[in-house]
């Protein structure tokens, strides 16, 4: 009962640091094609310049490989201060360009420019008001995915189904931080207004059909429907819809 009662309210907390940041990273300004190589990005959940790289992933429809580097982390911290001299988040590899760039409104332009051919949107580009929100927003959810935990190292990453404004997804992505569990971050940002809202009722009433084509479309070919967060894990086989549910497993297959 408690456990649930927790779990609603962090729900809450989450929406309020959706609405903290305007609910950017959430609908898709531009479907990118996905790279060859993988785009890394050294992350903290919490840190609200990171949050304004993973939105701009989400609205330009791009997959990343997360590497978590919580405060105490001990796993992909030194590693990101080899690549580039500095303990400083965030931080994005593209072995595709070569290129390694820290600041997230660097980064920002730089996924827009390299992957869209087009500049910032407004509704991207960084002010001192949104970085002050963003701050607050991170409060908001009482800084969860800040800090490192004591957790169990897997043999392969996880993969993830999520896009950066959905309250939900935002849980799960905390406790993947939080445990330093590599992912492959799949955005799954929203591709048409008819797709806002919960996955249970979306404000086009009737049955729901994706843009056909599309990154959901291909998701809901597979699965019969789109919601995040969904998560995969190859070390175990184990898929999951719910974030109660993925928190839930990833606290007694990983957790110490």
């Amino acid at each position: 009962m408690f456990r649930t009662l927790k779990h609603q309210v962090n729900v809450l907390e989450s929406v309020a640091t959706s609405s903290f940041s305007a609910w950017r990273g959430c609908l898709v300004v531009k479907p990118v094609v996905q790279p060859e190589k993988p785009i890394i990005l050294y992350d903290i959940e919490a840190c609200p310049y990171c949050r304004k790289v993973r939105e701009a992933l989400t609205a330009l429809h791009l997959d990343v490989e997360i590497r978590p580097c919580p405060k105490g982390g001990r796993l992909f911290r030194e590693q990101a201060e080899t690549q580039g001299g500095k303990k400083q988040f965030p931080l994005l590899s593209d072995e595709n360009t070569g290129r390694l760039i820290y600041e997230s409104d660097a980064i920002v332009e730089y996924l827009f420019r390299q992957y869209a051919n087009r500049s910032v949107p407004g509704y991207y580009q960084g002010t001192s008001w949104k970085t002050a929100l963003g701050a607050a927003g991170s409060g908001a959810s009482e800084l969860r995915g800040m800090r490192a935990q004591p957790a169990k190292r897997p043999a392969q990453a996880l993969h993830l189904w999520s896009f950066e404004g959905s309250p939900f997804s935002r849980l799960v992505r905390e406790r993947l931080c939080e445990y330093e569990l590599p992912h492959t971050l799949h955005n799954l940002g929203k591709e048409h207004w008819t797709e806002i809202g919960p996955a249970v009722q979306r404000i086009k009433p009737g049955p729901y059909q994706p843009k056909q084509g599309g990154k959901r479309d291909a998701f809901f070919q597979e699965h019969g429907r789109v919601q995040v967060p969904y998560l995969e894990d190859p070390n175990t086989g184990v898929k999951l819809f719910e974030s109660a549910r993925i928190l839930a497993y990833l606290t007694k297959e990983y957790a110490m």
